[in-house]
């Protein structure tokens, strides 16, 4: 009786293995598996979402049904999906159709090119904006445009270009449009004037970047369908570099539930090509306590908004900013900020309370000195109320010290490095002589075992391309070449790639279910168009997708692939640089 009923089993069990076949096969490939360094499988078969089994390419192709589809990879390297553990990218869905992007861009001459054509095609009373994503040092010429530049290439429609977040330039026209005067006054800012009282145009970020973030705030804003277009072309974008996962940090001008209704839309319509996490950032400075506490008890972390793809639009937990108070702003144009000294009483109840009720936290922190404050008051609390594997983390943390890692450590929490120093380090140098050591010190995170996520902090610092973000972990240098961290402090190919797959997958909790390309984990990958692991490093930064695959479909394809590239709206408004330009340059 055993006998039979073990050889029924045995049938049932084998009857249930035909019957796995694939949506979708990857063979002839180099398909890093990122289980473990040099591991190289030739193929990978995917079903419902989920990777049904990697390995030969005999083996793998038993999977194939006529149903089937099939993508020959050519020998090309296939890696699991990127996911930026620190990005703006619900915010920016929202602009992106509005920018003009210098992302890329190799000379200022180009650049201020791309400013007059954009301008000669835009409406009157619509703003012409560069947000973010470059500096100087990317420029043959490593200089900024000066004020007098803009203003001979486009006198007579309104222009904003932000530089990091320690500057701006604002045009004659926009000042007129602004009604800006000598008497305008932003707190912690400066509005440059001439000698006769006169704003020059030049903006400075001192103690805080208000006058640039609320000037910001007063050009043109995307109406609402081109609000969704514009999130979709934002997100295609991301795909082109084989992004397929993002957590949203929220940022500044980033209101709950106001500025997500248009991801969560799209979400619900199974039209992201992305899965998004995202935290809450309290935007009232003195009010708090009573948004956490609100949020706290009317949403729900953790809660998929996606009906079609596992974790596809997911609200995470509380951060960046948590309270204003906190803010350890990184312009490294100035000296560091000090921290207010009602930083630790309005910040402790806040952290009682996500403790309390088991939501998730990220806190942006630049400086040491700043980190051993808040780690005092997470050590207070953890007294109170165990934090026992909640998860938390800080972002950034390029000063932080060796004793502060341990305490992090011993409180289980993660850290989310960004490649801020890639854009900074020049500056950095200015103002505090080249670092000794890797800054942030990665090597000695991963030493001590804390967890280490990859991102980019894009879009208002930082270029959004990940493979420049790679090559700066590769080579310590900034976006102008110069060497920032000593040589070897560098990661290797294996290791840096690593904190940008299942590394960031930890800071959403999702370490078990994406970041590599194993049985029984997420379908998200890419085909790249060069061999990552091959290539010189500096080539690493052209590095791109021809084939994005997230929940086992196809996002995004080029080259040989375009055939197969799904297709999306049209980009709008008509007079968008997006339709002229597209967004990273090549």
């Amino acid at each position: 009786m055993k006998k039979l009923l073990l050889i029924l089993l045995l049938s049932a069990g084998l009857s249930s293995q035909a019957q796995q076949k694939a949506d979708l096969i990857i063979y002839n490939g180099k398909i890093a598996t990122m289980q473990k360094q040099g591991e190289f499988v030739q193929a990978i078969a995917m079903k419902d979402g989920i990777i049904l089994d990697v390995g030969s390419e005999k083996n793998i192709l038993s999977y194939k049904s006529p149903e089937t589809k099939l993508i020959d990879a050519k020998g090309k390297t296939v890696i699991p999906g990127l996911n930026d553990s620190h990005m703006h990218v619900i915010r920016e869905g929202l602009n992106y159709n509005s920018e003009l992007r210098w992302d890329g861009v190799k000379t200022l001459k180009r650049a201020m090119e791309m400013l007059k054509e954009q301008a000669a095609r835009t409406p009157d009373g619509v703003w012409i904006k560069v947000i973010g994503g470059w500096n100087e040092f990317q420029f043959e010429e490593k200089r900024q445009p000066t004020i007098e530049e803009i203003n001979a290439a486009v006198p007579d429609k309104p222009v904003f270009i932000t530089y990091l977040y320690g500057k701006a330039f604002l045009n004659k026209k926009g000042i007129e449009v602004l009604g800006y005067n000598k008497n305008t006054k932003y707190e912690g800012s400066l509005l440059e004037q001439d000698a006769n009282g006169n704003l020059t145009g030049l903006m400075y970020a001192k103690e805080t970047p208000k006058a640039i973030y609320m000037t910001m705030g007063l050009t043109t804003k995307l109406n609402p369908e081109e609000r969704i277009n514009s999130s979709i072309q934002f997100n295609r974008e991301l795909n082109r570099f084989g992004l397929t996962s993002v957590i949203d940090a929220a940022g500044g001008s980033q209101n709950f539930p106001a500025d997500y209704v248009t991801s969560l839309d799209l979400a619900k319509q199974n039209k992201l090509s992305l899965r998004i996490s995202y935290y809450l950032f309290a935007q009232q400075k003195g009010k708090e306590l009573q948004d956490y506490e609100k949020w706290v008890a009317e949403t729900q972390i953790n809660k998929n908004d996606n009906l079609i793809v596992a974790n596809g639009y997911v609200e995470e937990g509380a951060g960046e900013n948590i309270v204003a108070s906190a803010a350890d702003f990184e312009n490294f144009l100035e000296p560091r900020i000090v921290l207010s000294d009602e930083m630790e009483t309005d910040l402790e109840p806040i952290i009682r309370l996500l403790a309390k009720n088991r939501w998730p936290f990220r806190l942006h922190a630049t400086y040491g000195e700043s980190i051993d404050r808040m780690l005092n008051v997470f050590e207070k609390v953890n007294k109170e109320i165990p934090f026992n594997g909640l998860r938390w983390f800080f972002d950034h943390a390029e000063t932080i010290t060796p004793s502060e890692l341990e305490r992090v450590k011993k409180l289980g929490g993660g850290i989310a490095v960004q490649f801020r120093m890639y854009y900074q380090g020049e500056l950095y140098n200015k103002l505090y002589g080249a670092p000794k050591t890797q800054l942030p010190p990665i090597k000695k995170m991963l030493e001590l075992g804390i967890p280490v996520g990859m991102g980019t902090d894009a879009t208002r610092i930082s270029t959004y391309n990940p493979w420049m973000s790679l090559h700066w972990l590769l080579t310590g240098k900034t976006i102008g070449g110069m060497q920032f961290w000593p040589k070897d402090q560098a990661l290797d190919k294996f290791t840096a790639l690593q904190l940008y797959t299942s590394g960031s997958a930890w800071f959403s909790g999702e370490e078990k279910e994406k970041g590599k390309l194993i049985k029984g984990m997420y379908a998200d990958m890419a085909i790249l168009s060069d061999d990552y692991f091959a290539v010189k490093t500096d080539d690493v930064r052209k590095i791109e997708s021809v084939l994005t695959i997230v929940n086992g479909k196809i996002v995004y394809a080029s080259a040989e692939y375009k055939a197969l590239n799904p297709e999306i709206p049209a980009v709008i408004p008509d007079w968008s640089p997006v339709k002229y330009f597209g967004g990273y340059q090549k």
